[in-house]
C-alpha cells in the first residue's frame, strides 16, 4: 500500500494472560508505528465469548500499559474506526455475510459435525488432505426446504475458486497457496457468531490497517482473509501488507510454551522484570538493531526498528539473556525510580507497611543491592534483616556461627565494635579489618563470614560493613551478642 499513511493493529483474542509471543507482536507493531509516524490501533477479538472474559480483557489492556505500548485508538482511547471490541461490530459482519451470500460468494452449509468428521476419515482412508468437500455448495431450494424441515442448523462457508493465492510477504517475500489445499471455509457458525476469518479480515479493511504484521502460525489463514477482501469489492493495491513474524522457540527448539519455559507476561512482571527490560529483550527475537548489540531503549527501538530487518528464522528465547538485560536496566535506574519499583514487591511480601520511616530506610539502603539483583523481586530477600521483627539465622548457616572459629571471630568484633563512637561502613570496616585479619590473620571470607550471618542471618547479603551501618549499632551488637549465646 504504497503512499499511505502507517495504520498497523495488535488484535489479540485474550482467552488469558498475554504470553511472550503476543507482546512480541505488539511491541513490533508499536515500533513500527512510531518509526513511521503512523497509527498503533489495538483491537480485541472476543466473538468467541465462551474463552474471552471481561476479566482478560482488562489484564490485556493493563499489560499494554504496564509495557508502555500507549495505542493511538482502541478501548478506552477511541478513534474513528471503532468500536474496537469485535462484539461490539456483531451487526458489520452480519451485514457482510448477507452481502456475501446474495453475491454468491459464500452459501449456506447445513453438514452436520458427524458428516464433516466421516468425510474426514474417507479422504485421510484415501490419503488426501482432509477438508470441506464442497457437498453444499450447490443445494436447490428443495433441498435447503428439506434441512430445515429436519431442524438442521446452517454455517456460512466462502467459496474458494480454483486457483492459486500469491501475495508478497515483507518478510518472507512470495508465498504461494494453492486453493486445491484451501477449502470453502466457514465464515459464520450456526449460532450466527462471526469465526475469526471474516472478522479479522472485514475490520482490517474498515478499519484501513495498511501493515499486519502477526506470528507466523498465522501464515496459512491468509488466502482465507484475501479472499474475504476480493469478496468485499476491495483493490489489489487497498489490500494490507503481510509481515509474518518468526515463531519463537524454548531451549529444546519447540515452539515456546508452558512445558519449555514461562510464557504469560504476567509472570514476568510478578518475578520483577522491568517492562523495559522485557520490551528490550523480547525487541531482540526476530530483530536486530545491528553492531551485535544487546541494550536498546525504546527511543532507539522507535528510531531504527524497520520490518525489512525482520528475520524470518525461529529466535530462541534465552532466560539468562533476559535476566543479564533486566539487571542492566536495573543498575540504570535512578534511586527515586529504584525506589518506586521497589516498593510494590517489599509491601507485597509484608515486610514493610509503606511508613515514611520504613520507605527511608529503603531508600537508604538501595544503592547497596543496586548492582547485585537480576530482578525485582529478590529485594525483599535482601532487605529482611533490616525489616523482619523476630530475626532469626536461618538453619542451613547455624553450623557457621557455632563452632569455636567462630565464636573467637564474633567475641573479638564485638570488643572492638563496642567502643566506636561514629558508627559509619569506613570505621565498621576498619575495626574488624584490625581486629580479624590484621590480629588473627584470618583471611576476609573466613573473617567477616560469621559477622555476617550473625548480623544478616544468611550468607548471601548486601555488602557487610554498609548492612551493618544501615542496621545500626545498637542492633548490630544485640545480634552478633545473641550468636554467641547460640
Amino acid at each position: 500500500m504504497p503512499n499511505k499513511k502507517v495504520r498497523v493493529r495488535f488484535a489479540p483474542s485474550p482467552t488469558g494472560d498475554l504470553h511472550v509471543g503476543n507482546i512480541r507482536t505488539a511491541l513490533f507493531d508499536w515500533a513500527y508505528a512510531r518509526h513511521t509516524g503512523g497509527t498503533f490501533i489495538f483491537r480485541i477479538e472476543d466473538t468467541d465469548t465462551t474463552r474471552v472474559t471481561d476479566e482478560y480483557i482488562a489484564a490485556a489492556i493493563d499489560t499494554l500499559r504496564w509495557l508502555g505500548l500507549q495505542w493511538d485508538e482502541g478501548p478506552e482511547v477511541g478513534g474513528e474506526s471503532g468500536p474496537y471490541l469485535q462484539s461490539q461490530r456483531l451487526d458489520i459482519y452480519a451485514h457482510w455475510a448477507a452481502k456475501f451470500i446474495e453475491q454468491k460468494d459464500a452459501y449456506y452449509c447445513y453438514c452436520t459435525p458427524a458428516e464433516l468428521e466421516a468425510t474426514r476419515e474417507a479422504q485421510r482412508a484415501s490419503n488426501q488432505a482432509p477438508g470441506y468437500d464442497g457437498k453444499c455448495r450447490d443445494l436447490t431450494a428443495e433441498q435447503i426446504a428439506d434441512y430445515k424441515t429436519q431442524g438442521r442448523e446452517s454455517v456460512i462457508r466462502m467459496r474458494m475458486p480454483e486457483g492459486t493465492t500469491t501475495f508478497v510477504d515483507a518478510i518472507r517475500g512470495e508465498v504461494s497457496f494453492e486453493h486445491k489445499f484451501v477449502p470453502d471455509f466457514v465464515l459464520v457458525r450456526g449460532d450466527g457468531s462471526p469465526l475469526y476469518t471474516l472478522a479479522v479480515a472485514v475490520d482490517d479493511i474498515l478499519m484501513k490497517v495498511t501493515h499486519v504484521l502477526r506470528g507466523e502460525d498465522l501464515l496459512s489463514s491468509t488466502p482465507r482473509q484475501i479472499r474475504v477482501y476480493q469478496a468485499m469489492g476491495v483493490a489489489l493495491e487497498e489490500y494490507p501488507t503481510f509481515a509474518h513474524l518468526p515463531f519463537v522457540m524454548g531451549q529444546d527448539n519447540a515452539k515456546l510454551s508452558k512445558r519449555n519455559g514461562e510464557v504469560s507476561i504476567a509472570w514476568y512482571r510478578e518475578a520483577g522484570f522491568l517492562p523495559v527490560a522485557i520490551c528490550n529483550y523480547l525487541a531482540l527475537l526476530g530483530w536486530s538493531p545491528g553492531e551485535d548489540r544487546e541494550n536498546v531503549s525504546m527511543q532507539e527501538l522507535v528510531e531504527l526498528f524497520t520490518v525489512e530487518r525482520v528475520n524470518s528464522s525461529p529466535a530462541r528465547f534465552d532466560m539468562k539473556k533476559l535476566e543479564a538485560i533486566n539487571a542492566d536496566k536495573i543498575r540504570a535506574l535512578s534511586i527515586e525510580e529504584f525506589l518506586d519499583w521497589s516498593l510494590p514487591f517489599l509491601k507485597k511480601s509484608s515486610l514493610i507497611s509503606g511508613t515514611e520511616a520504613e520507605i527511608a530506610l529503603v531508600k537508604s539502603a538501595l544503592p547497596i543491592i543496586q548492582e547485585r539483583i537480576t530482578r525485582l523481586s529478590e529485594i525483599p530477600a535482601m532487605l529482611t534483616f533490616l525489616f523482619v521483627k523476630n530475626f532469626t539465622i536461618e538453619a542451613e548457616s547455624l553450623a557457621k556461627v557455632t563452632d569455636k572459629s567462630a565464636k573467637e571471630v564474633l567475641n573479638r568484633s564485638l570488643l572492638e565494635l563496642t567502643p566506636l563512637t561514629e558508627w559509619t561502613h569506613a570505621t565498621i570496616e576498619a575495626a574488624l579489618r584490625s581486629s580479624l585479619i590484621d590480629s588473627l590473620g584470618l583471611k576476609p571470607r573466613i573473617a567477616f563470614g560469621s559477622v555476617r550471618i550473625a548480623v544478616t542471618g544468611s550468607t548471601i547479603s548486601p555488602p557487610l560493613f554498609e548492612s551493618m551501618e544501615l542496621l545500626g549499632k545498637e542492633a548490630s551488637l544485640a545480634r552478633i551478642s545473641s550468636a554467641l549465646a547460640l
